[in-house]
């Protein structure tokens, strides 16, 4: 059995203020999100990880610093970045771009898996690149795995995990370092825990 952990980054300024980040922002850990990555690592430290996978934005990185701190092989894989968001990264969100938004999430639970932001990324697009690394994951012989990855691309992962629809992926929550944990016999994902933050408690 493979025991592979996804959690999600902690939090940014960008994410404290309600500013789009996406792909295109590289932004740090606020004061905040360092607390919750050390949590994070005080509940989960002990795990004998065997190899940790992060995302090419420094937000993962930092969250699982602690971990890489340990020597547990590391690589950095842009398939797990966050979803691009195009136009509106950087910038506080509008009525307009609020109902860009909400249009293409309606889309894509339609079907129409190719509507993207002005400038963005598609659900097609963000699900090619993480079936890319679902199936290497298939292929790692370790049995427990770090993730450390962004909330869109978590969504995103469960659906494709679970087989769904694109339109299952609204109804993942996630919050900063909430664990997403799921299991793997060699031939189907069984998802354990969802946006588990019981670490911050």
């Amino acid at each position: 059995m493979k025991e592979i952990y996804f959690v999600r980054h902690g939090e940014t300024e960008f994410n404290k203020l309600g500013i789009v980040q996406g792909s295109g922002v590289d932004s740090s850990l606020n004061e905040t999100g360092l607390q919750q990555a050390k949590a994070f690592f005080d509940y989960y430290g002990n795990l004998d990880f065997e190899i940790i996978y992060i995302s090419a934005l420094k937000r993962t990185r930092e969250t699982v610093q602690n971990f890489i701190g340990k020597k547990i092989p590391t690589e950095e894989w842009k398939n797990i970045n966050e979803i691009c968001w195009g136009d509106s990264e950087g910038k506080e969100s509008t009525p307009e771009s609020r109902q860009e938004y909400l249009n293409m999430r309606e889309s894509w639970s339609n079907g129409d898996i190719d509507a993207k932001m002005p400038g963005g990324e598609s659900a097609r697009e963000l699900m090619e690149r993480l079936t890319q690394f679902i199936e290497h994951l298939k292929t790692r012989p370790e049995k427990k795995i770090l993730v450390c990855t962004h909330g869109r691309t978590l969504r995103c992962m469960m659906m494709l995990l679970k087989g769904e629809h694109p339109r299952a992926m609204e109804q993942y929550k996630h919050s900063n370092t909430g664990l997403f944990k799921v299991n793997f016999d060699g031939e189907k994902f069984d998802v354990e825990l969802e946006n588990d933050t019981r670490h911050l408690t």
